[in-house]
């Protein structure tokens, strides 16, 4: 045994990513599963026309749904509160941005539109989704 020289063990260096693969593709389908869930809001079929995006400035949305329910910043309220909820507004010089169904009756629309003036804002903006072009 005297002519015998002990080996010397040699570390690997190559690094196992099957693990690391493993866990991004899980989290890959974790993130693409919850993220159209993460999409809040009042589900409303918009009418489509021309026109220009609006500038990013203070906001009140108001929202009318396909069965007549009015939505102020995402919170339902009646009708005949329109004008005191907004009078709280008025000071502010906020643009209201009406985004109303395309099958909601014009004169709910109409009526909804004739609160925001009494309440005193002007600014009223009618949210509609850009019509496609050919």
């Amino acid at each position: 045994m005297a002519g015998l020289t002990p080996r010397r063990r040699s570390s690997i260096a190559d690094i196992n990513v099957t693990p690391l693969v493993d866990v991004m593709l899980v989290l890959l389908i974790i993130f693409m599963i919850t993220a159209p869930l993460l999409k809040q809001g009042i589900d409303v079929n918009l009418p489509k026309a021309k026109g220009k995006s609006l500038e990013e400035t203070e906001k009140i949305n108001i929202v009318i749904n396909k069965e007549g329910k009015i939505f102020l910043n995402d919170k339902i309220i009646h009708k005949d509160d329109l004008p005191g909820l907004l009078s709280t507004y008025k000071e502010t010089n906020a643009a209201v941005l009406l985004r109303a169904d395309k099958d909601v009756p014009y004169g709910i629309v109409a009526e909804v539109m004739g609160e925001i003036k009494a309440s005193g804002i002007e600014k009223i903006g009618m949210v509609t989704e850009p019509k496609e072009t050919r």
